[in-house]
């Protein structure tokens, strides 16, 4: 998701995470926000204003009693100006502070003050976050609405392993667009494969094709942002799992096909964004086959058709297909519509540049039975938004029992009055 537009208020407390402070921020103002730092007087321990204001490009602030700031009531301007506010990383002391509704610097000052929606990104020795005082007072700010960010797993300075490492950046930045996302998904159960499938010649070989699974992991972590239950049904690929997304991993079509048929009966959305195989090798070797001098035959037989034999239609549940072809894109995508019941599907020429497999960009086409809509070439992230926006559309005029809309909304947010502020404590 990007950030235009958006302000978002980093505030760093006084742990030896406070030195990524300067990756955050860069990493936001590459998404396209812009960054005010504020930095507690512990964490001017640890990193300087000046490294801070240099890549952020704006005044840090450090103090509640700043003359030059605070003769216009410079912190209620700093909560006022926020689209979101980010403590990263968050000590047990801010937290316990937080918790506890007391106001004692510029941060915690800030923090009462504003309207925004916050993001909580505790660091700290193992023990000290597992302390049941931090969790309660975590799943207090959970319970006000403040979005937890459950650290990582790793070596910590302190010299221990385990719960407590600030997680990478681009972990804080999806926190942060799921802050600002809607939550026009927040009763849907969302169902969504991805990747390849590989089906086995013998147990060293096998077909495949060239899916990454890009497009389908970026549609589970639209999903999430925007409040939905997702389940993620994948084939091989070398993508983390999302957070906030229960990812089941399967090898083969018939794998994939079995576990979407008992996904699907509780999927209020259904998206299949994976690339199966359509063949598979008809009598798989149980050892691996010698290579042969000259030609050789492999006989082939169809793969289970997943999004035609393992989803059930009905008035409840909206289905979207993908269509990846390299000719006659919309004539072909259509038959495919027609053909398999689908309410949408995302046709794109694979062979258009910056639409092929394996890379960030995508160039698709929305088809469905109002009308077509072509988007530009943009981010998949930016693909996975749009075509939420079209299911959420057919959803709400199949509930009205109206013919869908093509025209794009304009925009998600409705600013920050009213904003709803939502939150969880994630906690394994």
């Amino acid at each position: 998701m990007r950030l235009e537009g958006k302000s978002v208020l980093l505030g760093v407390t006084g742990g030896i995470a406070a030195y990524k402070a300067p990756e955050i921020v860069r990493s936001l103002r590459q998404r396209g926000a812009r960054v005010r730092v504020v930095l507690t007087q512990s964490a001017l321990e640890f990193v300087t204003p000046l490294s801070l204001q240099t890549v952020s490009g704006e005044k840090v602030s450090t103090s509640l009693f700043d003359l030059g700031q605070e003769s216009e009531i410079g912190h209620i301007q700093l909560a006022d100006g926020a689209d979101v506010v980010l403590i990263a990383p968050a000590t047990a002391n801010v937290i316990g502070k937080c918790a506890a509704g007391l106001a004692d610097d510029l941060l915690t000052t800030i923090l009462l003050a504003t309207r925004a929606p916050v993001v909580v990104a505790p660091a700290m020795n193992v023990h000290m976050y597992e302390n049941s005082l931090v969790q309660e007072n975590l799943s207090r700010l959970a319970g006000r609405g403040w979005r937890i960010v459950e650290p990582d797993v790793g070596s910590l300075a302190c010299g221990y392993e385990g719960l407590g490492r600030l997680p990478d950046p681009n972990v804080l930045l999806e926190e942060v667009s799921a802050a600002l996302a809607p939550d026009d998904f927040a009763r849907e159960t969302v169902l969504i494969t991805a990747g390849p499938t590989r089906e086995p010649i013998d147990p060293v070989r096998f077909v495949s094709n060239r899916s990454s699974g890009k497009m389908g992991f970026a549609l589970a972590r639209a999903a999430a942002r925007r409040g939905a239950r997702v389940v993620l049904v994948t084939g091989p690929t070398s993508l983390a799992d999302p957070r906030h997304v229960r990812t089941v991993r399967v090898e083969t079509a018939e794998e994939m096909a079995r576990v979407v048929r008992g996904e699907a009966r509780a999927a209020t959305v259904v998206i299949a964004a994976a690339a199966v195989a359509d063949f598979r090798p008809s009598r798989p070797a149980k050892e691996k086959a010698p290579k042969k001098k000259g030609r050789s035959t492999l006989e082939l037989e169809a793969t289970p058709d997943v999004i035609a034999t393992a989803v059930p239609r009905g008035p409840g549940r909206v289905v979207v297909g993908f269509a990846a072809e390299t000719t006659d894109l919309i004539e072909r995508a259509r038959g495919k519509l027609e053909r398999k019941a689908l309410d949408l599907i995302v046709a794109n020429d694979v062979t258009a540049a910056g639409a092929g497999f394996d890379v960030e960009t995508n160039l698709v086409t929305l088809i469905d039975r109002a009308g077509t809509e072509a988007l530009p070439l943009q981010g998949k992230d930016e693909v996975a938004d749009a075509i939420l926006d079209r299911v959420a559309r057919l959803r709400t005029s199949r509930q009205r029992g109206q013919a869908p809309s093509t025209r794009p909304r304009v925009s998600r947010s409705a600013g920050r009055a009213g904003r709803r502020v939502q939150g969880r404590l994630q906690r394994r």
